[in-house]
């Protein structure tokens, strides 16, 4: 049986960073969500704000900031008809990919996880088409080990109305923090309308460790998009 996705994430206090991936539930949008939490004061003082071709993380307040690497970056990119979302610089290196007529899982496979050991915070990352179909992959560390790679793609085509899938950086909390473990998680999406699907994401998320969601709608007819995001220093 599917979790409808505000229940599952309301059941982890650290999922990490998280993408999902789906169809509206009257089938007539595609549907994006990501989202940021933060343990430590570094990372919990990040906003997303939009740019030209999608969006970008950046510190609330400059002089909290100690080391932007890993955490200032592109999570949201438009190239050509593909609409790239990750947890990392990744993005730009599939979206680079892509307009040179390259691969999702080409550009990828250029990629490994984070280099924040212990942890090895894996690298997740999504494409959506303009046809609603989407593709999904992490690359994490084998058990911990960093001396070698695992890297996993799925692919979704024709997606079910109302139906979406979730994959996140860390299964749950701890020290270190275990990598998300498993195919995508298959998350049942009752929302019409954005702003219900945006505040029941965002509510479900841990009080105490969320920084940041964007959500977006893509009309599968027209094309039009609309985008929210939440930030919780804003």
């Amino acid at each position: 049986m599917n979790l409808e996705i505000s229940k599952l994430l309301r059941e982890n206090s650290y999922p990490g960073r998280g993408i999902v991936l789906g169809r509206s539930s009257d089938g007539r949008h595609a549907v994006i969500a990501y989202f940021i939490m933060g343990r430590s004061e570094n990372s919990r003082n990040r906003i997303f704000e939009e740019t030209e071709d999608g969006i970008r993380t950046r510190a609330f307040d400059e002089s909290k900031m100690t080391d932007p690497s890993l955490i200032i970056y592109h999570p949201v990119r438009k190239a050509g008809d593909f609409t790239v979302v990750t947890n990392g610089d990744q993005t730009d290196t599939v979206a680079d990919f892509l307009k040179m007529g390259r691969t999702f899982e080409d550009a990828l496979r250029t990629r490994t996880f984070e280099p924040d050991g212990p942890n090895w915070t894996p690298r997740i990352s999504g494409m959506l088409s303009a046809n609603g179909d989407y593709r999904l992959s992490i690359l994490k560390s084998a058990d911990g080990d960093e001396s070698s790679t695992r890297r996993f793609f799925y692919e979704y085509e024709n997606p079910k109305a109302g139906v979406g899938h979730l994959i996140h950086t860390y299964e749950q909390d701890g020290n270190p923090i275990p990598s998300f473990s498993g195919e995508p998680r298959t998350v049942e999406l009752p929302y019409a309308c954005i702003n219900c699907f945006t505040k029941a994401v965002w509510e479900s998320l841990n009080p105490d460790n969320k920084a940041s969601l964007f959500t977006r709608f893509i009309d599968l007819k027209t094309g039009e998009v609309t985008t929210r995001i939440v930030n919780k220093h804003q």
